[in-house]
């Protein structure tokens, strides 16, 4: 293991800290094994340097009762205390997702961690467990995030709650939110450099074989183009014209003489049925449409531009940068399936 050091007093006394993570039925069991690697390689590098002999991080499972709970892959984790006792002392408390159509009604729970919030240090979320957060009064005014698939529909739920869906995670106050699934390792490994400092954290990433700050947001996993027009068929249909002809001009003016609309009331019409203005659907489907051919194909960088509408590869860059967190090189790296079949 590499080595690491700390700038601390002589005889400087570690503070223990006490992690719950809570367990449902259902739960996704990623959500609470990843945090609790962290934690738990941290107490192990910890020990392997000397700094102290206890485990500096205590982590414990929380259940309605103590006992197996069956996660949501069917795979069974044991939760050895149960949440509800409001007198129980927690630095860190942790709300994991999955299937949480049951526990978001669970006054039990919500009640427990609206009650615990103030106490504890920090209280974060995993995935869909911001559900739970929200739905204990916990993220109003605040600024969250979720698993990506799941962001427009926690933003209607929920709007006094600014989702930004392609972080990985936020922090706001004492308060944390996560994205999808392994976003609760990238939140963990915030904890503990937080905690620590990032000597510690980089080496617990390493052992894992994560990125400690992962490049780019939740985006570039994501089915990225989702909005499609409620009401007007003449819209559906012209948002199907526009992905067959991304190369094509789709100036505003060319989108709406197609519709036989006035450029204003285009805009208007267009962005009241989908929620964005057509620039930002052009936009959105030239992205989509790239990283298909990023994925699937070879073409050139410079091709995959012009078949796109992008035309100028930089211009394409500039736009994946601001959009996905990735410039396209970095993207077919990551997921070109021509790539992983050599």
């Amino acid at each position: 293991m590499t080595a690491f050091s700390f700038a601390h007093p002589e005889n400087f006394k570690y503070q223990s800290r006490t992690v719950g993570i809570v367990a449902f039925p259902g739960v996704e069991s990623l959500d609470i094994t990843g945090p609790f690697e962290v934690f738990n390689f941290a107490n192990l590098g910890l020990g392997q340097h000397g700094i102290d002999c206890e485990p500096i991080y205590t982590i414990k499972l929380l259940g309605s009762s103590p006992g197996p709970v069956a996660t949501m892959s069917g795979l069974q984790v044991v939760a050895e205390d149960i949440y509800g006792d409001s007198s129980a002392e927690y630095d860190t408390l942790l709300i994991p997702g999955g299937d949480i159509s049951r526990e978001v009604h669970n006054r039990e729970l919500l009640d427990w961690i609206a009650a615990m919030a103030p106490k504890v240090r920090r209280i974060a979320s995993v995935c869909t467990g911001a559900f739970l957060l929200a739905e204990a009064g916990l993220l109003d005014g605040r600024i969250a995030t979720t698993h990506w698939h799941y962001s427009q529909q926690f933003a209607q739920c929920y709007p006094n709650i600014q989702v930004e869906a392609d972080r990985i995670f936020i922090k706001h106050g004492h308060i944390f939110t996560s994205g999808g699934i392994t976003s609760g390792i990238d939140l963990a490994l915030a904890m503990l450099e937080e905690d620590w400092g990032r000597d510690l954290a980089l080496y617990v990433a390493r052992f894992l074989v994560v990125f400690l700050k992962r490049p780019g947001g939740q985006s570039q996993f994501s089915s990225y183009l989702s909005n499609e027009a409620f009401q007007r068929t003449d819209l559906r249909e012209l948002q199907s014209w526009i992905v067959a002809n991304l190369h094509t001009d789709l100036k505003v003016e060319a989108m709406a003489e197609r519709l036989a609309m006035s450029p204003r009331n285009f805009a208007r019409v267009f962005l009241n049925e989908t929620g964005m203005t057509p620039a930002k659907f052009v936009e959105t489907a030239r992205i989509d449409q790239a990283r298909h051919f990023l994925e699937t194909t070879e073409l050139s960088i410079e091709s995959v531009a012009d078949k796109t509408g992008f035309k100028d590869p930089e211009r394409m860059r500039r736009t994946f940068l601001r959009q996905l967190g990735v410039n396209p090189q970095n993207y077919r790296q990551r997921f070109s399936r021509a790539t992983s079949l050599h």
